[in-house]
């Protein structure tokens, strides 16, 4: 039986400090006994109906188109098939700097080994239901005023799962860097009461 922990992050392929810490999951997987399975939420869903910055509305406009087509794979395919898309897509938008458009859709589904046609995704909203669905599942355990990413670690010997925003740093810690702030998130994260550690926002995402 193996002893890995099995961890959720749910993610926006539009946000970069998600993409971040996405990263820096990646690297934790190399370091502690941990599997990370990457699910979908929505910016767009969880910002319905508030007052918004003009710049920040049409950001989350854009934000749909992706975030349909993330939801398509995760309704048709596995984790594996998640994953890979959400690293092709972030590379692409995060990296690349990429249109988000349909050939942005396209490009990532082909390096992911997926059917293009899932592009068409970005402009139907029957995908919409399912959407909705994964981001509750997603926020249920953390509250709707946070945003992405957020992560779910199940508890151990029938303890609570545990749940939690982030964390939001830049850029990713490497190696036993990124162990250590496992390490310490989760302590911190698992503690009863324990709601809130933050601090003022001084860096723009690194991607290094």
């Amino acid at each position: 039986m193996s002893d890995r922990l099995s961890v959720d992050m749910y993610f926006d392929p539009m946000c970069p400090w998600a993409w971040i810490t996405s990263r820096w999951l990646l690297e934790v997987e190399q370091v502690r006994q941990v599997d990370v399975r990457f699910k979908v939420m929505s910016l767009a869903v969880l910002n319905e109906g508030r007052d918004l910055p003009p710049e920040y509305r049409k950001l989350l406009d854009q934000a749909w188109g992706p975030v349909r087509v993330a939801i398509a794979v995760q309704e048709k395919h596995d984790a594996d098939a998640v994953r890979a898309f959400y690293g092709a897509v972030g590379t692409r938008i995060h990296l690349g700097k990429q249109s988000i458009d349909g050939q942005l859709y396209v490009d990532a589904l082909t390096e992911a080994g997926l059917d293009p046609a899932l592009a068409a995704a970005a402009e139907e909203p029957a995908w919409d239901a399912p959407l909705r669905t994964s981001h509750a599942a997603g926020m249920a355990p953390v509250g709707m005023d946070v945003g992405t990413p957020v992560v779910h670690v199940p508890g151990h010997d029938g303890a609570e799962p545990v749940a939690f925003f982030g964390p939001v740093i830049t850029p990713a810690p490497r190696g036993e860097a990124a162990g250590k702030l496992w390490d310490g998130v989760l302590l911190v994260a698992a503690t009863p009461g324990f709601y809130e550690l933050k601090r003022s926002r001084e860096a723009d995402p690194s991607f290094d």
